[in-house]
């Protein structure tokens, strides 16, 4: 048998043997009772039952096979065949997200294959204009499999009424969100437009094309491109983390990014092993980041510590193994690791870890188109779930036009780049909110230990004992209020990006 069948057995069979243990586990919980427990663990107790019932633990559900499997064959579908009984919504996603990873894998320009990242970093640092919009244009077979031809019977318009109709009848994830934090959910949408009304400010000019947002925001990468070159990129991580006290060897972090075929196009941080009181002392897991990059540059160079900032955080739960995940908010896991990861757009932090600096406008310009694309696709997701039948690309092309400069190109899908909006409806807010979260951390940081770390041995234990350590332990809402003293607000990000 070949090594790829091999393997393919052996994960149906441990497919199989996970899905019956799921269930077996599921019921015994169920059935289980209080009596004889403490209060601590009864709710121990309470939050089992509730992740086997909400699907926070990864439930098995049928695969009809990995992007490493997909062909163009089975890209050229009916969505609304597809998308037809109980678990339509479920494989449509599934397979547009095969097809979107795909393509994402195989872009071609100029006679060569790169994938999106490349593509991306590429578009941002192209000077030539003719050749930075060809180069933004060969993305289109990625908004092909997505959004079709933008009609009414794309993929993706196809599965929007039905992710709607999920979120009425199960509630939204942007809703639960809010709620584990106790953010209002009326202050959700004024706080994002007053983000995106200041990038309007800040970023003043001329219209511009699509094809040139990212390269127009990506000023400090390009005078920093020479000192960061793909292969700096771990070295330069792992150094930033070891001189807070992180030292992601002795912390177990496993880091998978060399490219290969069927790789998925997002990167992302996940458990391994679990951390765990084991022979008197405290074990990290293994967390572990899978990411892909083919060059190096400031904005992959961000994405690699935010990765290593989700795996720092894993390695520092110190908590029964009820509560050994992630927070009950997703928004507040991705907040937490920007709180390091965003240094990297300080002047101070380049000076002293690559040898030269951009300016402090250049590096708020960069760090913030980011973040404003993040809040623009944060709304674009909030308000089409709102209203699922509307044109996402006439959405999308208000957006960009009203906030970021962006001239109208309705007849592109490019807001279709993201995989998460396929995989994942409403994770784009986890983004846009947690930027929100991670400013007011930093500047919270800052006022109880002093200036944003360069370097600080102690920084990593300071963090873990405040933010890190809980799992489920805690909510968000009360780790992150006994950390600010305050309910969380916009103020700090306002105040940031005001420094230019």
């Amino acid at each position: 048998m070949r090594l790829a069948d091999a393997r393919g057995a052996f994960a149906g069979e441990w497919r199989a043997r996970y899905a019956a243990l799921y269930r077996q586990t599921a019921d015994a919980y169920a059935k289980s009772s209080d009596s004889g427990l403490d209060e601590e663990d009864r709710r121990a107790r309470r939050t089992m039952i509730r992740l086997f019932k909400d699907g926070t633990l990864p439930a098995p559900r049928p695969t009809s096979g990995s992007a490493a499997r997909s062909t163009a064959a089975e890209c050229d579908y009916d969505p609304a065949a597809l998308a037809r009984g109980a678990e339509g919504l479920a494989r449509l996603q599934e397979r547009m997200y095969a097809c979107y990873s795909q393509a994402a894998s195989q872009l071609g320009f100029e006679g060569a294959s790169y994938d999106r990242l490349t593509i991306l970093e590429m578009a941002a640092s192209e000077a030539d204009p003719s050749r930075r919009k060809a180069i933004f244009l060969s993305l289109l077979p990625l908004f092909q499999r997505v959004n079709g031809d933008g009609g009414p019977r794309s993929p993706y318009r196809v599965m929007l009424p039905l992710s709607a109709r999920h979120w009425r009848e199960r509630g939204s994830p942007i809703d639960r969100n809010l709620d584990a934090l106790g953010i209002p959910r009326d202050d959700l949408e004024p706080w994002l437009v007053s983000i995106l009304e200041a990038w309007r400010d800040l970023s003043a000019g001329a219209e511009i094309e699509p094809w040139d947002l990212a390269y127009a925001g990506n000023a400090a990468g390009r005078a920093l491109a020479d000192a960061l070159p793909r292969e700096r990129l771990r070295p330069l991580n792992d150094a930033f983390h070891r001189a807070l006290g992180a030292d992601v060897d002795a912390l177990g972090v496993r880091y998978d990014l060399e490219p290969r075929p069927g790789k998925t196009a997002v990167a992302f941080t996940d458990f391994g092993a679990r951390p765990q009181w084991r022979d008197g002392a405290w074990s990290t897991g293994e967390p572990s980041v899978f990411a892909t990059y083919r060059a190096g540059g400031l904005g992959n160079l961000n994405e690699l510590l935010h990765e290593t900032g989700h795996a720092i955080h894993i390695a520092a739960i110190r908590t029964r193994p009820t509560y050994a995940d992630w927070p009950d908010s997703d928004t507040f896991t991705e907040a937490l690791a920007e709180v390091a990861s965003l240094e990297a757009y300080e002047p101070a932090w380049q000076r002293q870890w690559l040898g030269r600096e951009a300016s402090t406008a250049d590096n708020l310009k960069a760090k913030y188109s980011g973040i404003a694309l993040d809040v623009a696709w944060g709304l674009f997701e909030l308000r089409l779930h709102r209203h699922p039948t509307a044109d996402p690309n006439a959405v999308w092309t208000d957006l960009t036009s009203r906030y970021l400069h962006v001239r109208p190109h309705p007849e592109l899908s490019w807001w279709a780049r993201r995989g998460q909006l396929v995989n994942g409806p409403g994770y784009m807010m986890n983004y846009a909110l947690g930027a929100i979260l991670a400013a007011d951390m930093r500047a919270r940081a800052v006022e109880l230990r002093g200036p944003s770390p360069c370097s600080d041995p102690g920084y990593y234990a300071w963090l873990s004992e405040r933010l890190f350590r809980f799992g489920l332990e805690k909510t968000s809402r009360d780790v992150l209020r006994d950390f600010l003293g305050r309910p969380p607000g916009p103020q700090a990000i306002l105040d940031d990006m005001g420094r230019r």
